[in-house]
């Protein structure tokens, strides 16, 4: 059964996820055992291999059906292991792990099987018993197994999932929901918060090799805005703002969003126009940056017009910082309305 079911895996999904099902099993009997538990004893070591094994065929393309991926992923591992001849209960037993693999504090009320599982497969993802792992077998683990930044491409895959099924995905879950509702706006734990404190140093798609630089500090955005502007990369300026992000412009109001931010930022490279820029001020606080530059902006005839600009930087959810406003003549408006 182990070996059908692990050519399954490999038949179904990505590399990043077989690694980290194959790792997430190899962590139970450590993290089961920091909890009192041994196999045999007090769990079926061949269900909790199930559970951990098939977890994530929810994620695969046969499995990516209308439901949430854990009960598309639960439903293909039960029709799998009944036609390999698994008995019904058995079967059941590991499609209650698998739709519960996600659900802390909750898995460990059903069943031992689901409890372990749980947290050996949250150890891979998020460190959450990484204490109790011993070097050699991280080390053993890793290298059979490359994590290949699983945290992050993790959300790369279902994100893509969820565009495509948007139905999969509740836009809130009631305890999230109230977290969110207690703290201060952007300040409530996310997922990448998470796998940044993990230990397993997964990096963000911006932080990988070969990846644009990003703004890992609001300050980093203006000599990132000179670099691309100077090197006419328009598509790595519109990189450098939020969706809905917002741009002053000469002679005219403000426009929100990339084809808007895109339009004006175009129409200066087409004319020619050089920009310097000096830091003049900066203020943060947890998430946000308020930001002024002197800029200076100098059309081929040599004519220069210098401006203070007003800047709001926001810190995203994996860590880079984003323009939510950039004006560099907000200043002068207000002036021109005294």
């Amino acid at each position: 059964m182990a070996d059908e079911a692990m050519s399954y895996v490999g038949k179904h999904l990505p590399e990043f996820l077989v690694g980290h099902c194959a790792r997430s099993f190899l962590f139970v009997r450590p993290t089961a055992a920091a909890q009192g538990l041994e196999p045999g004893r007090d769990y079926d070591e061949e269900l909790v291999f199930l559970i951990c094994l098939l977890h994530d065929l929810g994620l695969s393309e046969a499995g990516n059906g209308s439901q949430r991926f854990e009960v598309d992923g639960a439903d293909m591992a039960r029709a799998f292991l009944l036609d390999a001849g698994v008995e019904q209960e058995r079967a059941d037993a590991v499609w209650e792990g698998i739709v519960l693999h996600t659900s802390d504090g909750i898995a460990e009320r059903f069943s031992p099987e689901a409890r372990v599982a749980q947290v050996g497969i949250a150890t891979d993802i998020a460190g959450l018993a990484r204490d109790a792992l011993p070097e050699d077998l991280i080390a053993g683990a890793v290298e059979a197994w490359p994590r290949e930044d699983l945290g992050y491409a993790f959300v790369e895959h279902h994100s893509a999932q969820i565009a495509g099924t948007p139905g999969k995905a509740s836009p809130i879950n009631f305890p999230g929901h109230v977290a969110a509702l207690t703290v201060p706006p952007g300040q409530a734990p996310t997922w990448y918060d998470m796998i940044e404190g993990s230990g397993w140093g997964d990096r963000p798609p911006y932080r990988r090799s070969g990846a644009p630089a990003a703004a890992e500090t609001p300050g980093q955005l203006a000599s990132l805005f000179l670099q691309r502007f100077r090197a006419g990369d328009l598509d790595g300026l519109i990189a450098l703002y939020e969706p809905g992000g917002v741009i002053g412009r000469r002679g005219g109001d403000p426009v929100a969003g990339h084809e808007a931010i895109r339009a004006e930022l175009g129409a200066l490279l087409d004319d020619g126009v050089a920009i310097e820029s000096v830091p003049r001020s900066a203020v943060s606080g947890p998430g946000l940056a308020l930001l002024s530059h002197v800029v200076t902006l100098t059309a081929p005839d040599g004519t220069s017009t210098v401006v203070d600009s007003t800047e709001v930087a926001r810190r995203q959810a994996d860590g880079r910082w984003l323009y939510a406003i950039d004006d560099p003549f907000f200043a002068r408006r207000a002036a021109e309305l005294q």
